[in-house]
């Protein structure tokens, strides 16, 4: 699969404060209601950007595989867990193969767990140090380039290689993501078919919103260990209605 590392990210961050220069001029030459609309306006567009996941205004992002073979890209967020083992153990079962976009501090936590997630042929994404699930959109450079680079170094030295994914926090962004992402290689992963598996839910509800969107070249969002418990259950019928339809999963 192609990577889709940010190029001249630094470009982004230049035409976005050109954009707020331009807002400012627009207000002096044309007065204030052009000058609020325009300021409003691109306000709002770095907002939604900020806040939607698919998003490639302020970071390219992976959003489906390409092409249209019977495929999808299985990802699971915020290990490793104590659902670690059983989902590897139902993958095996079922042939199928994953990308675990891990936390740093629970890959320090769990080491043997991101050595057997790589030893039985799965992938590994950076899912972020510390996991900031409701800071992450605003961080800084420097905060970014801390969470990231220390994420990238655990993993790297628990599983032999450097992960070239990465999944924002809830997948959040801020025009700084891009160049932290730049210097470590490091691709922005999104999704296009989710089931909010991570949050109080039962397994049928998650089914439910995902199967809409499980067809060839999905990139489908999944969890472990949620408070809920559900999430080993969740997966197994997963990839029971990808058999029903042909599926399989596959990464690079």
């Amino acid at each position: 699969m192609q990577h889709h590392v940010p190029r001249r990210p630094l470009l982004r961050l230049g035409l976005l404060a050109l954009s707020q220069v331009g807002v400012l001029a627009l207000w002096w030459l044309a007065g204030f209601k052009p000058g609020l609309a325009a300021l409003a306006a691109s306000h709002g567009a770095v907002l939604w950007s900020t806040f939607n996941p698919r998003s490639q205004l302020l970071c390219p992002a992976l959003v489906r595989l390409p092409g249209d073979a019977p495929q999808v890209w299985l990802t699971i967020d915020d290990g490793p867990s104590e659902d670690t083992m059983p989902i590897l153990e139902l993958l095996d079962a079922h042939g199928a193969r994953a990308t675990f976009f891990l936390v740093g501090e629970r890959a320090r936590a769990r080491p043997a767990l991101v050595r057997e997630i790589v030893r039985r042929g799965h992938g590994i994404g950076n899912h972020s140090d510390s996991h900031p699930q409701t800071a992450f959109w605003r961080l800084g450079p420097g905060a970014l380039e801390a969470e990231i680079a220390a994420s990238q170094r655990t993993l790297e030295e628990l599983s032999g290689t450097a992960p070239r994914w990465f999944r924002s926090v809830v997948g959040h962004t801020n025009p700084f993501i891009a160049p932290v992402l730049a210097r470590h290689g490091l691709t922005r992963v999104a999704w296009s078919a989710r089931g909010f598996d991570g949050v109080r839910c039962t397994p049928d509800q998650v089914l439910a919103r995902i199967e809409p969107g499980l067809k060839p070249g999905a990139i489908v969002l999944l969890h472990e260990g949620a408070a809920h418990g559900h999430n080993v259950q969740i997966l197994r019928r997963l990839l029971e209605a990808m058999e029903r339809r042909g599926l399989k999963s596959g990464f690079s």
